[in-house]
């Protein structure tokens, strides 16, 4: 039996976290096993996510297929950009000049303030111990 070619990278964006395969093939995309455009809705979100192929030129290479949990779409989408570009990264060495340049192996590691997290414990109903 054949040897399974695949490259894999992890993502990851403020809560995101992806889990990125690229396989020798056609282009297809897959999300969680969903369609890509089903996952990312907005023309944005799919951008942001594709970034990583369309500036390597290998957008039509390979079939991808990701696992992406936690935090909101765009945080996923970025999570997402990132696991291609460390996949990328271990496909071809060459390709991590042009990938650090733009950014994409860099993590958004932006969470929420813990200031915001206070404000919201003293905003709700207050509590009766009676």
């Amino acid at each position: 039996m054949a040897e399974l070619v695949q490259y894999y990278g992890t993502g990851r964006r403020k809560s995101s976290v992806a889990r990125v395969f690229l396989r020798p093939g056609s282009g297809e995309f897959k999300v969680n096993g969903k369609a890509f455009d089903e996952h990312f809705v907005t023309e944005a979100q799919r951008i942001m996510a594709k970034s990583s192929l369309v500036l390597t030129e290998t957008s039509g290479t390979f079939n991808i297929t990701c696992t992406v949990k936690g935090g909101g779409v765009n945080g996923q989408a970025g999570a997402v950009r990132m696991g291609i570009a460390r996949a990328l990264q271990e496909f071809n060495p060459e390709l991590r000049p042009k990938l650090k340049a733009e950014g994409f192996l860099r993590r958004d590691a932006r969470e929420k303030r813990a200031q915001e997290v206070v404000r919201r414990a003293l905003v709700s109903v207050q509590v009766s111990k009676r």
